[in-house]
């Protein structure tokens, strides 16, 4: 009997800490459309966070959050040092919305200095949900496992008729061309993705035409030429 009484606290305290975990998420979707109320042109910047990454990039993270604030976009970033940090200054010092949605994690890393806006997440599929519910772009730069499954995550969503399609730029061809020869390669040719979705994504090198591209692509009537969901 005593056995029996463990084994159902152990259950009951398992479905407790459950509870919770429902009311902290929730809480923080809650937190994070209450913060975030009122951005409607933004573009979210992605790459590494960390030393290595050659300078050349950080200088164009700079200077692509400098040109999208200029444009009228706000920048959303994970909040964090390296690329993120870049776009997050170039668009703080040019007077634009610098937002930055961190996320807490075993190696915590502290916010960069440049935000208007800054909110700190537990759960990472809480803050991907913000980060596509306010972009109307995607900006990746080189970067890790974190970077990569942002990346993916977008293009999961469009393929999906999830989301609106919008544009996601690859920064740095020498970086992602080999990732392109797989998709276009084993990925297309084995027929696990569709022939047109490479489409997709688009590298590039020079990041100063970036926001122009993305004005390009909202304004065509045929929303970037991919599907769009029903009950958009």
């Amino acid at each position: 009997m005593a056995a029996r009484r463990g084994e159902r606290e152990y259950v009951m305290d398992a479905l407790a800490e459950n509870g919770w975990h429902m009311f902290r998420i929730l809480g923080e979707f809650a937190a994070g459309f209450e913060a975030l109320a009122g951005v409607e042109r933004a573009v979210a910047v992605f790459g590494s966070a960390r030393d290595g990454l050659h300078p050349v990039y950080y200088r164009a993270a700079e200077a692509l959050g400098a040109a999208l604030a200029k444009a009228g976009y706000a920048v959303l970033t994970g909040g964090g040092p390296g690329i993120m940090e870049a776009a997050n200054k170039g668009a703080f010092e040019a007077g634009g919305e610098s937002i930055g949605l961190s996320i807490y994690t075993p190696r915590e890393q502290a916010p960069n200095p440049y935000q208007t806006r800054a909110l700190s997440f537990r759960y990472f599929f809480v803050r991907k949900v913000m980060l596509v519910t306010y972009a109307s772009a995607f900006v990746v730069f080189p970067g890790g496992y974190g970077t990569l499954d942002e990346l993916f995550e977008a293009l999961t969503l469009i393929q999906t008729l999830k989301v609106r399609p919008f544009p996601i730029y690859l920064v740095g061809s020498e970086f992602w061309n080999g990732l392109m020869d797989w998709i276009t390669g084993p990925l297309a040719a084995q027929g696990t993705i569709g022939a047109d979705d490479p489409r997709l994504v688009q590298v590039v090198d020079e990041v100063l035409e970036i926001p122009a591209g993305i004005e390009a692509y909202h304004r065509r009537p045929d929303h970037g030429g991919f599907a769009v969901p029903e009950e958009a």
